[in-house]
């Protein structure tokens, strides 16, 4: 990998991580892509501006194209990331098009074709993470997802073990990712994105009360991590296809919304000033209160690259993005 004749399909390419890791692929000087997207009126357009591609491809249109083989030139690697990401998608059919079939007939076309396949599962296919967050295959049976999304994604993992291919492809279980290009994602955006703009506007930022006494107001945890770090990820499999299987990509570090929020607040040189406000009735039965990535397999597998911290992830996101003229990557 990393010669100018390499051709990428990244699916998902105007969307955050997506288009992120465009931005990836043209430093390493990589600018034959296809493109694989449904931007609508999303406004996610903005994401390929000033990037180097080879062309954009409708996800409607992408799949008989390269199965009636009608897109030229060799296919060095498809990353997979595209997929309806709405937690709150309430329609579970259309989930299961679009997340799990449509990603069934693009994996069986690369393992065929020996072409490198890399996807984006899932932290929500864990659930709460009563029955483990470790990333190794032989837990998936055990996984409850909580929603129809981690749902959809948990059927296609278990469909690649069932049809004995997850060893010849790999797939990302990617926790709480914030970062650049994110901005068109309304409601599902980080709460990074989300405190910004809220402490832009008024100076504060709120965060759910809890509803266990085992956990104070704020301080439920997450794994965070920085989408920077994802796409050093992404390319690092590209680099390395032998390495398959399932990977969690996290900071394996949680850490608490509080910490978060003082961090933005920190980044935007402005005083802490957090309120807590009531949980919305329909999140408190499937609130997660702790998730935290175990990152041992990818460092196993020979990933040596350093993780952004909370506070050094929010710090570049904030200082060189969002308060910056140009807030993509």
């Amino acid at each position: 990998m990393g010669t100018l004749r390499i051709m990428i399909i990244v699916t998902g390419g105007a969307g955050f991580i997506g288009s992120a890791f465009i931005s990836k692929l043209n430093s390493e000087g990589i600018k034959d892509i296809i493109v694989v997207d449904n931007i609508a009126s999303t406004g996610k357009w903005r994401n390929l501006v000033g990037k180097s591609f080879r062309e954009y491809v409708h996800k409607d249109r992408f799949l008989d194209l390269l199965l009636e083989k009608k897109i030229s030139g060799a296919i060095d690697g498809v990353v997979h990331l595209g997929a309806c990401s709405s937690t709150t998608e309430a329609n579970v059919d259309y989930l299961l098009q679009n997340n799990l079939t449509y990603s069934q007939k693009l994996a069986e076309y690369c393992v065929t074709h020996g072409i490198r396949f890399i996807y984006a599962s899932s932290a929500a296919t864990y659930g709460d993470g009563a029955n483990s967050y470790e990333d190794n295959s032989q837990y998936l049976s055990t996984l409850r997802p909580l929603n129809p999304y981690g749902f959809s994604k948990h059927l296609f993992d278990l469909w690649g073990q069932r049809f004995g291919i997850l060893h010849r492809m790999a797939g990302l279980k990617f926790f709480n990712v914030y970062g650049p290009n994110e901005y068109y994602k309304n409601e599902m955006s980080s709460v990074v994105w989300k405190a910004f703009n809220k402490i832009q506007e008024g100076g504060s930022f709120s965060l759910f009360k809890s509803h266990r006494p085992d956990y104070k107001d704020g301080e439920q945890k997450r794994d965070f991590v920085y989408v920077k770090d994802c796409c050093n990820v992404v390319w690092w499999l590209l680099n390395n296809p032998t390495v398959n299987g399932l990977y969690n990509v996290g900071s394996g570090r949680a850490r608490t919304w509080n910490d978060l929020a003082t961090a933005v607040f920190s980044a935007m040189k402005r005083p802490v000033k957090i309120e807590y406000i009531p949980m919305p009735e329909k999140l408190i039965n499937q609130y997660q209160y702790f998730t935290e990535a175990p990152m041992k397999r990818l460092p196993e597998a020979g990933y040596q690259s350093p993780l952004y911290s909370l506070e050094d992830g929010i710090q570049d996101y904030v200082g060189n993005h969002l308060l910056a003229s140009d807030q993509h990557l």
